[in-house]
C-alpha cells in the first residue's frame, strides 16, 4: 500500500534528501520509500519506481514527496518522525557551525556579505543550474559546476560568455578541484606543491593527485573542466584558459592535463598550446596508449604513469622509458585460470581506466559506454556504478555502499566470476564508513566462495577525513588484496588470471608543428590562481566546510529555486531583470515614496470631498471591485449599516432588500482615491480624515476609527453603531476640522510617525504610540476652541480611549503616497494592496488601475476567549495600505511586542519577519528609522519581481473579524498576501514591455488561475 505525505514549500537539496531516504529505507516495516522535490524529473523516477500517487503528482518544485510503500499505514508515522529528526539535525548543525560564514538567500547579499568573491561553487538541481552560472558571471565570478544536466548548447555558450569575461566555468558535472590548496565539492586533502593539474575527470584527478601526495609531492591547483569540455561543440574554452592561467602562474612548474580522448581539432589545438607554454607536460589522453613523447610534452597510458612522470619533472628530474614493473605484480592462481574478471567501481574515470587496460590485455576490442557499462565482453565486465543509470533517485555509490553491496553479492554468486575490482574513494563529500561497509561484503563474499578474489585500490591520503591507512587495514583483514593505484589493481586483477599488461618503453621525438603566443590570462583569473578562493557556496552547505577549513573564505547561499520552480516564470523573471531601465523606473517610484510629505489637514464629510458619492445611493467597500452578492457576512453588515446610517431604508429588511435588488451602487475607495478599514464602507454623510501629500499637492481620505466593539467596519448595524457614526459626522469631524485648521498647513503626519515608530508602533496593529502622539499634538488645539466644554471632554476622551485612532490617518497617508507614485507609470513596483474578503488585490507603478487578483487568504493568529480559527472571516481591508509602503507587517520588528498579540511569536521572530520581508523591498525608507533594527530604515518599495522571485509574499498585520456580521474583531494575526497577484502583474508587465506576446500572456496567466 502506498502512503503519501507532500510538505508544501520544505526545498532542501537533492543531496540530503538522498541521504534522508538512505537513512529511512531500513526502518521495520519499509517496503520502499523514496523522499524527493517535486519536480518533472523526480515524479518520472517515482513513476518508474512504481511510487507516483495522485498527491505526488499535484506536488510543485518546491514540495517535499515522501512516499511509502508500506504494509502497515502507522510506518508512516514513524518515517515522518525520522525525516523530521534527521532534517532537524541538518539545522541545529548548520546553527553550531562555528565558522565565519553568513548564510544568505539571494546573489545580492551573497555579495554584499562578500563584496571580493572570485569564485561561485554551484550544486543545485541540473534544470536551474544554467540560470545560477548565468548569475555568477554577472556578478564576475568564476564558476565551479558540481551540477550535471545542463545542456551542451547552455555549456558552449555560458563558457564562450566566461572566456569573454576573463572567467572560467569549471564543470558542468564538474565533482573534483583544488584551488590554492582549498578542495573544492568531492576533493581530497594534497598538500601544496608545484604541478599544476587540469583534468577533465573528476576522479582522475583524484587518483592522480592522491599518489602525487602518497609519493611526497604536492599540487599548486587542479582545475576540473567538466567531461565534454575537450568537445567539438565547446571545445576545451576552460582546459586551454586554465592552461594559460598555470603558464603565468609562477608557482606551478610542471602542468598536468588529465582527459579521456578529444575530438582530433581539439586535441590538436590543446597539444599546440601545451608545446607554447615554457614548461613541462605531462598528458594523459585516457583511452590512447601512447608510445613516445613530443618535446616537453610527456604523454602517459595510465593515471599512476601521469602521477610519477609529473613527479619526476617536479623534482627535476629525467623522465623515464618506463615507469612499469617488468614482471607481474602477482603469482597467477591456477583455480583462476579462465575465469572473469569484473570491476565494480563508484569512480566514472576509474571504471574507464580500468575497462582499457582488462580490454588491452585481453583484446577485447575497447571500452564501450552502455548503461553503465564501461566494458562488456567475453564475461569481463566494468560497471560505473555512478553511471545516472544508477543514481536517480537514488545515493552516489560514493556515499551510499548499497548498490556496491547488491553487485557484489550478484556476482559472487556467478561460478565463472575470478577476480573483483573495488576502488574506494575518500575525500570530503564521501562516506566516511564506506571501506567499512566494502569489508563485511567482500568477508560474506569470501565465506560462501573462498577460491573469489578482491583487489581494491583506495584513492585517497593521510589528511583525508576518513583514515586512509586504516581503510587499507579493513580491506585487507577481509581478504582483499589492496594496491597502491588503479592501474597496479588491474594489473594484479589481469596477473590472478593468467595475464598481464604490455608497457613499452617510450622515447622522446621532437615536435615538429608550429606553437602559437600563449593568451595572456585575465586580471580574475590570475586572482584565482594566486590567492585562496572566496567562495559564494551556491547549494550543498557542507561544500564549504573544507573551503572555511583550509584557508578560503566564503558564504553559504541557502539556494532555492526561484519562481517555485516554474520554468516559464524563471525565463519571465529574466527577461524583466535584462530590461535596461527598470532599475532607474523603480527609482522615481521609490522617489516619490520617500519625498511624501503627508499632512492631515481637515475632516470633512465623504460625499464633500468625492463627487461619485453626492447625491448618489452609492457605497465604497474595501479591496478590488466586488458585488453585494459576493461579499463576506462582515461586509454585507457594514452595506446594511451605512444605508441605515444615510436614512435610505427605515430598517433591516428595507436594506437589504436594497442592496439584494442591486439599488445601491459600489465602488472601490481605491478607485476615489479613498481607502477604508475592514468592510471599508463609506458613504456619502460619514467623515473621513483629508491627508494632502504636498509632494504632488493630491488628497487622500479615510474614514475614522470607531473603537472597539460592536463597530460597522466588522459588520455591525446597531443603533449604538448608528448613534456613534452620527456622533463622529456631527461633533467630533467638526471639532477636528476646525482645531486642524488653527495650524497653517495642517499636521505634519511624518513627524507623528517618526516619533511613534521609536516608541514601538509599526502603524498596522498596533499605533498606541502614534494615537498619543497625535492626541498631544490635537488637544491644545481643542481646548482652545470656542465651543462647548462637554463636546470637548468627549472628544479629547474618544481620542484617548481609541488606541488604533491614528490606523485610519495612517491609512489615509500611505493612499496619499502611493497615489502621488502612481502618477508615474513605469517599474514594477507595487503600488496597492487590499482585500475585499473574496479577492486580494494588487496595482503596479507601470500598469495603473489595472487590478491583480486572486483568492484571498484567511488570517491566523491569537484569539480572545471564546473565538477560534473556525470564527476567522477571509481577510478583508484597504489597511493592507500599511504594508504597501512599508509599515505593518513590513516593520513587525518595530513592534516586537505586537508580535505575540498578533501569533507571530517574540523579538527574534519579529526580526526574521521584517528582514524577510527588506529581501523583497528595493531600499529602506530614512524618514523612519527603527531603533531595534540597527536604526534602519523601514523596508519599502515592495518589487513584484522580487516577490515571485523568492516567493516570499509580503506578510499582512491584521485585525480578525468575525465571519458573522456584527460580532466585530475576534483576534489578530498576520496574513499572507497569494503569490498569485504578483505572478499575474508580472506577466502583464511583462507583456506590457513586449517581451511576450498577448497569447503566451493569456495561457500564462490561465495557468495560474487553474493553479
Amino acid at each position: 500500500m502506498l502512503y503519501t505525505v507532500i510538505k508544501k514549500n520544505s526545498y532542501q537539496d537533492s543531496i540530503n534528501l538522498m541521504l534522508l531516504t538512505n537513512n529511512i529505507s531500513d526502518m521495520p516495516g519499509v517496503n520502499k520509500v523514496q523522499v524527493m522535490m517535486g519536480t518533472a524529473a523526480n515524479k518520472d523516477i517515482f513513476d518508474e519506481a512504481g511510487l507516483l500517487t495522485e498527491e505526488a503528482k499535484a506536488a510543485q518544485p518546491n514540495d517535499m514527496m515522501i512516499v511509502l510503500d508500506s504494509d502497515d499505514a502507522s510506518v508512516m508515522d514513524q518515517v515522518l518522525s525520522a525525516t523530521d529528526d534527521f532534517l532537524s539535525d541538518l539545522s541545529v548543525k548548520s546553527d553550531d557551525d562555528s565558522t565565519d560564514s553568513k548564510n544568505v538567500t539571494n546573489w545580492e547579499d551573497a555579495k554584499k556579505q562578500l563584496p571580493d568573491a572570485n569564485l561561485a561553487l554551484i550544486s543545485v538541481p541540473g534544470v536551474y543550474a544554467a540560470d545560477e552560472i548565468d548569475n555568477a558571471l554577472d556578478n564576475d565570478l568564476n564558476a565551479f559546476v558540481f551540477s550535471d544536466n545542463v545542456s551542451l548548447e547552455d555549456e558552449t555558450r555560458l563558457k564562450k560568455k566566461a572566456h569573454k569575461k576573463g572567467l572560467l566555468v569549471m564543470g558542468p558535472d564538474c565533482g573534483t578541484g583544488i584551488i590554492s590548496n582549498v578542495p573544492l565539492a568531492f576533493t581530497n586533502v594534497v598538500r601544496s606543491g608545484n604541478i599544476g593539474l587540469v583534468g577533465a575527470s573528476g576522479t582522475g584527478i583524484q587518483e592522480v593527485t592522491t599518489i602525487i601526495e602518497r609519493l611526497g609531492g604536492g599540487v599548486t591547483h587542479a582545475i576540473g573542466t567538466g567531461g565534454r569540455d575537450l568537445s567539438d561543440p565547446v571545445g576545451a574554452i576552460t582546459m586551454e584558459d586554465a592552461i594559460a592561467g598555470l603558464a603565468h602562474h609562477d608557482p606551478t612548474e610542471v602542468v598536468g592535463i588529465i582527459s579521456k580522448p578529444p575530438a582530433k581539432e581539439v586535441r590538436d589545438d590543446v597539444v599546440k598550446l601545451l608545446h607554447s607554454i615554457n614548461k613541462p607536460v605531462v598528458a594523459i589522453f585516457l583511452g590512447e596508449k601512447p608510445d613516445h613523447h613530443e618535446g616537453s610534452v610527456y604523454l602517459a597510458h595510465t593515471l599512476e604513469e601521469t602521477a610519477r612522470i609529473a613527479m619526476d619533472l617536479a623534482d627535476h628530474k629525467p623522465v623515464k622509458p618506463n615507469y612499469y614493473a617488468a614482471k607481474p605484480l602477482q603469482a597467477a592462481e591456477p583455480e583462476l585460470a579462465g575465469k572473469k574478471v569484473i570491476g565494480l567501481y563508484s569512480g566514472g574515470t576509474l571504471a574507464y581506466e580500468a575497462g582499457m587496460l582488462i580490454s588491452e590485455a585481453l583484446n577485447l576490442g575497447g571500452i564501450i559506454s552502455d548503461e553503465g557499462y564501461v566494458l562488456r565482453a567475453n564475461g569481463n565486465e566494468v560497471l560505473d556504478l555512478g553511471d545516472d543509470i544508477y543514481t536517480q533517485g537514488r545515493p552516489h555509490p560514493m556515499i551510499d555502499p548499497r548498490i556496491r553491496i547488491e553487485k557484489i553479492n550478484e556476482y559472487a554468486e556467478k561460478s565463472d566470476t575470478g577476480v573483483i575490482l573495488l576502488d574506494d574513494v575518500l575525500g570530503y563529500g564521501t562516506d566516511d564508513q564506506m571501506a567499512d561497509a566494502l569489508a563485511k561484503a567482500v568477508k560474506d563474499a569470501l565465506a560462501k566462495r573462498p577460491e573469489l578474489k578482491f583487489v581494491t585500490t583506495i584513492v585517497g591520503t593521510n589528511e583525508d577525513p576518513q583514515d586512509y591507512q586504516e581503510a587499507r587495514k579493513l580491506l585487507a583483514a577481509a581478504g582483499a588484496i589492496v594496491c597502491d593505484s588503479n592501474a597496479q589493481a588491474v594489473r594484479v586483477a589481469l596477473n590472478l588470471i593468467g595475464k598481464d599488461v604490455n608497457e613499452p618503453d617510450k622515447a622522446v621525438v621532437p615536435y615538429t608543428q608550429k606553437t602559437a603566443p600563449v593568451p595572456a590570462s585575465s586580471e580574475s583569473l590570475l586572482d584565482l590562481l594566486y590567492t585562496k578562493p572566496r567562495v559564494i557556496n551556491v547549494g550543498v552547505a557542507e561544500f564549504l566546510k573544507p573551503v572555511l577549513k583550509f584557508g578560503g573564505t566564503g558564504v553559504q547561499f541557502d539556494w532555492q529555486p526561484i519562481a517555485g520552480g516554474n520554468p516559464k516564470m524563471i525565463k519571465l523573471i529574466k527577461r524583466v531583470k535584462a530590461l535596461k531601465d527598470r532599475q532607474t523606473e523603480n527609482n522615481h517610484v521609490m522617489t516619490d515614496l520617500k519625498q511624501a510629505a503627508p499632512f492631515l489637514t481637515d475632516v470633512v464629510p465623504a460625499g464633500s470631498v468625492i463627487p461619485e458619492l453626492k447625491g448618489h445611493h452609492t457605497l465604497l467597500h474595501a479591496g478590488s471591485p466586488i458585488t453585494y452578492a459576493e461579499m463576506t457576512s462582515p461586509m454585507q453588515g457594514g452595506c446594511i449599516g451605512a444605508v441605515l446610517f444615510e436614512g435610505w431604508a427605515k430598517d433591516e429588511a428595507e436594506a437589504r432588500r436594497m442592496l439584494e435588488n442591486e439599488e445601491i451602487d459600489f465602488l472601490c475607495n481605491h478607485d476615489v482615491n479613498a481607502v477604508g478599514p475592514m468592510g471599508g464602507i463609506t458613504s456619502e454623510h460619514m467623515a473621513v480624515l483629508v491627508i494632502k501629500n504636498k509632494l504632488k499637492g493630491n488628497d487622500a481620505y479615510c474614514t475614522m476609527n470607531e473603537g472597539i466593539g460592536k463597530v460597522l467596519r466588522f459588520g455591525a448595524y446597531s443603533q449604538e453603531v448608528i448613534d456613534r457614526l452620527n456622533w463622529m459626522a456631527n461633533v467630533l469631524a467638526p471639532t477636528l476640522s476646525a482645531a486642524l485648521k488653527k495650524l497653517d498647513g495642517g499636521l505634519n503626519v511624518n513627524v507623528m510617525m517618526a516619533k511613534a515608530i521609536t516608541m514601538g508602533d509599526e502603524f498596522h496593529q498596533r499605533n498606541i504610540a502614534a494615537s498619543l502622539v497625535f492626541l498631544k499634538e490635537v488637544a491644545p488645539l481643542i481646548v482652545s476652541l470656542d465651543i462647548a466644554e462637554k463636546t470637548k471632554q468627549e472628544v479629547i476622551q474618544f481620542l484617548a480611549d481609541t488606541d488604533q485612532f491614528f490606523l485610519s490617518i495612517m491609512m489615509a497617508t500611505g493612499k496619499s503616497m502611493v497615489d502621488a507614485a502612481r502618477t508615474y507609470h513605469k517599474g514594477t513596483v507595487v503600488t496597492t494592496m487590499t482585500r475585499n474578503g473574496k479577492d486580494f488585490g494588487i496595482r503596479i507603478s507601470a500598469l495603473g488601475d489595472q487590478w491583480f487578483t486572486a483568492p484571498v487568504n484567511t488570517p491566523e493568529g491569537l484569539f480572545f476567549t471564546g473565538f477560534s480559527q473556525d470564527d476567522a472571516n477571509p481577510d478583508m481591508g484597504d489597511s493592507a495600505i500599511a504594508e504597501t509602503v512599508g509599515f505593518g507587517g513590513m516593520a513587525m520588528i518595530a513592534a516586537p511586542g505586537v508580535t505575540r498579540f498578533v501569533g507571530a511569536g517574540g523579538f527574534k521572530d519579529a526580526q526574521k519577519i521584517s528582514n524577510q520581508m527588506a529581501k523583497i523591498t528595493l531600499g529602506r525608507n530614512p524618514n523612519f528609522s527603527i531603533p531595534t533594527w540597527d536604526f534602519q530604515g523601514t523596508a519599502m518599495g515592495i518589487d513584484i519581481v522580487k516577490v515571485v522571485e523568492t516567493g516570499i509574499t509580503p506578510v499582512i498585520n491584521t485585525g480578525i473579524a468575525s465571519k458573522v456580521a456584527g460580532v466585530g474583531q475576534v483576534g489578530a494575526g498576520t496574513v499572507h498576501a497569494p503569490l498569485a497577484c504578483f505572478e499575474k502583474a508580472l506577466v502583464a508587465y511583462a507583456q506590457h514591455m513586449g517581451l511576450i506576446e498577448a497569447d503566451e500572456a493569456k495561457s500564462m496567466d490561465k495557468e495560474l488561475v487553474e493553479a
